[in-house]
């Protein structure tokens, strides 16, 4: 609904797309935004998010909901967010997928099956721009966000050229625990070879609450989470309207 109020388009025939390696009946959702050049429209810059959460979980103080506020509600905001914004302006150059991921927390599914549908069809994606537990602010460090696989492209060069030089930065915990290969980026990456990461701000020091009932809405930080959508905002335009690929893997 709110996709369709924004103006964005299904990629498929309807929003929904049935998950073909999924025992139970589970569906992506994905939007499209053609873009307004007639051949870098050809161009696909996919912008995701999961929206599935762990679900019920050992009882904490009486509560076994794990919500997932910042798992990964908070990232799905952020998308919406960017499709409202996207939307409701002339389209960029290049074109623009928005794809909300079910079952990551089965391992991927989501991604996996839409990537793999969109590689069948060969689409030229041009990179791939996941967010990841965006709702809470990480402390103490000199940039906002960080990105998963920091060193395998120059993608976080490129946003900060756009969007600020403390935009992205690099977070060392990211790499110790291998978290280019465990958010939906990784498929991407696995279909496409092209530079595929996810943009967070969890750093395993700033949120108690991963995969807790805890992981509730009155914890999220808002003014945050605006922040930086508006400050994604010029860097995605920038990546979408530039005439040459500048983003390209390490």
């Amino acid at each position: 609904e709110k996709l369709e109020e924004y103006g964005i388009e299904p990629y498929f025939e309807t929003y929904r797309d049935t998950l073909e390696n999924s025992k139970e009946i589970a569906y992506n959702i994905v939007g499209f935004l053609e873009g307004s050049d007639p051949e870098l429209k050809r161009e696909i810059i996919v912008i995701g998010a999961h929206y599935d959460h762990i679900g019920i979980v050992a009882l904490k103080n009486g509560d076994g909901i794990a919500n997932g506020a910042n798992d990964n509600a908070s990232g799905t905001v952020t998308v919406l967010e960017l499709a409202r914004y996207f939307g409701g302006k002339k389209a960029p150059a290049r074109s623009l997928l928005f794809a909300f991921f079910s079952a990551e927390e089965r391992g991927l599914l989501g991604s996996k099956d839409l990537a793999g549908k969109l590689n069948a069809q060969a689409i030229d994606l041009y990179t791939m721009l996941n967010f990841e537990m965006t709702g809470v602010p990480m402390n103490g460090k000199k940039y906002l966000t960080y990105i998963t696989g920091y060193q395998r492209s120059n993608l976080a060069e490129v946003i900060n050229t756009y969007g600020g030089q403390d935009l992205v930065g690099y977070l060392p915990t990211a790499k110790e625990y291998n978290l280019f290969q465990r958010s939906d980026n990784y498929a991407f990456y696995q279909e496409f070879r092209v530079p595929s990461h996810t943009i967070s701000t969890f750093d395993f020091e700033n949120y108690s609450y991963y995969h807790q009932p805890g992981d509730e809405p009155s914890r999220m930080d808002y003014n945050h989470m605006a922040g930086l959508v508006n400050r994604m905002i010029p860097a995605i335009q920038g990546i979408a309207n530039e005439k040459e690929r500048k983003i390209s893997a390490k």
